[in-house]
């Protein structure tokens, strides 16, 4: 099982921007799918951004235009770029990805905050 280290969380103030990243143990061209999510205690989890082996990407409604996700496959490290944010965006984000198994990360914190 892979192993997926996630970095860049921290506090920042409302329409600031914030750039996670996600490094795997494996070579990132082994998954067929790797996503960014996010949780708030109390709520169910939620689709933030997704990449698929053949470069087809996914947004979830409440970050399309504002959030961008990539990939450096000589770094093995999924990225996810923040921008134009908001209190809702609050949450701890977690890097997955799917190969022969399913991995995750073990997420970083996001505050945004004033």
């Amino acid at each position: 099982q892979a192993q997926l280290v996630e970095s860049g969380g921290g506090l920042v103030q409302p329409g600031g921007s914030l750039r996670l990243s996600c490094m795997s143990s494996i070579n990132i061209l082994r998954f067929s799918l790797m996503a960014w999510y996010r949780q708030v205690p109390g709520k169910a989890r939620e689709l933030v951004a997704s990449i698929s082996s053949d470069d087809t990407i996914q947004y979830g409604d409440a970050v399309k235009g504002r959030f961008t996700i990539s990939r450096d496959n000589a770094k093995n490290t999924l990225f996810l770029q923040m921008g134009s944010l908001k209190s809702d965006d609050t949450a701890v984000y977690s890097c997955y990805a799917v190969s022969a198994e399913r991995s995750w990360g073990q997420g970083t914190q996001v505050t945004v905050s004033s």
